[in-house]
């Protein structure tokens, strides 16, 4: 049998919850049988793409989207699947703008067109003008995909999600298919020596260390986090916050903590190729989003142990060990503050095995897409 290429769509394959969660699988499947190629629409590298190269996928570049003109898009597009028939499977994961792809693979007939669903915005209403917390060009950014999402079931043949929210979310009352957002568990479990370890390289030996994964976006409201670790700090002044990734909020967000006179005890790490270690440096994940889908930060954290505080506005799906707690944005800093002093971090238990038992470890799942795959017919 010929080796299926499965054609994955995203915007850029940076790390991500949807990139690292499809990275996942694409470290695990078995690739002599399906092998992953990425369409991407961004023209610069991103940190998963010699990765990808590594384990003989191909990238294909095109320019941004543009939601309101797409037709040149549509033009290339159809002179790509002019010149590659063999794409049989296509795999897109830009949530409502999945309709844009989906509509020429369609036109060419492609015999299986996945749209995955991978987030759930709320609403937009004048409180989300008022209130301030998201800028105009955010929430017209919202009001525009609110709008698109009626279009995504028209050419898609399946349709996946990370979790019922964001699956509900984006189509509405019909039936779809649950990817779950798995991970490595094995890499997660806790380990105490490695927790010396990294805590030790930053100096965080005698601190209580709150983390933060996350592009800095404002849909993951970094801002209010700064808020609640400069209450927690007038409470217990041995703490520090260790932000991993980056985004265009990234300078913004280091003059707010400079602003806050917190910039010495925050540690911006940048994007890492260690997850998984500095999971195990961590006592306490704070996860504070707008809104999400079913974030595979959750499922990290709580495979590493780590005790969470996350937004009620994120799918009580990721409610996975006892560790977790979901609280109100609309509630002050110093709220959330209060319930991280109140957290006991002094003792680590295993939790992965709990990340197994709910079905979210790579292993079994890989086998699952890998058998749906390969089911799907070839012209």
């Amino acid at each position: 049998m010929a080796k299926i290429r499965v054609l994955q769509v995203f915007t850029i394959m940076n790390r991500g919850g949807a990139e690292s969660m499809i990275m996942n699988y694409y470290r695990k499947i078995d690739r002599t049988k399906v092998q992953f190629d990425f369409l991407v629409h961004r023209q610069e590298r991103a940190a998963f793409d010699d990765e990808i190269e590594s384990l003989g996928g191909k990238i294909y570049r095109f320019n941004a989207i543009n939601p309101l003109f797409p037709k040149k898009y549509y033009r290339n597009l159809r002179r790509f699947f002019k010149e590659h028939p063999e794409y049989s499977i296509i795999h897109s994961h830009l949530n409502t703008f999945s309709c844009f792809p989906l509509k020429i693979a369609s036109e060419f007939n492609i015999p299986c067109r996945i749209a995955h669903a991978h987030i759930a915005i709320d609403k937009v209403n004048l409180s989300s003008f008022l209130n301030q917390k998201e800028s105009p060009k955010e929430i017209l950014k919202k009001l525009i995909k609110l709008q698109l999402k009626k279009r995504v079931k028209n050419d898609a043949t399946h349709l996946f999600s990370c979790g019922k929210k964001a699956g509900n979310w984006l189509f509405g009352n019909t039936s779809f298919r649950t990817m779950n957002n798995a991970i490595d568990t094995t890499k997660f479990k806790y380990n105490e020596a490695v927790s010396a370890k990294y805590k030790k390289e930053f100096k965080l030996e005698d601190e209580l260390v709150i983390g933060h994964i996350g592009r800095f976006v404002s849909q993951k409201n970094h801002s209010y986090l700064l808020k609640v670790f400069a209450e927690l700090l007038k409470i217990k002044p041995h703490s520090s916050l260790v932000l991993i990734g980056d985004g265009p909020l990234r300078k913004n967000l280091e003059e707010e903590a400079l602003a806050l006179n917190i910039k010495n005890k925050t540690h911006f790490l940048g994007v890492r190729t260690d997850i998984p270690q500095l999971c195990q440096m961590m006592d306490v994940f704070v996860f504070p989003s707008f809104y999400e889908g079913l974030p595979v930060t959750l499922i990290e954290a709580q495979a590493s142990s780590l005790k969470i505080l996350a937004s009620d506005t994120i799918t009580n799906e990721v409610h996975l060990t006892n560790n977790i707690q979901f609280l109100s944005i609309n509630d002050s800093p110093d709220f959330w503050a209060s319930k991280i002093v109140e957290l006991n971090v002094d003792k680590k238990v295993d939790q992965s095995k709990e990340i197994v038992e709910a079905n979210y470890d790579i292993v079994s799942n890989t086998k699952n897409i890998q058998e749906f795959y390969m089911q799907q017919p070839n012209s």
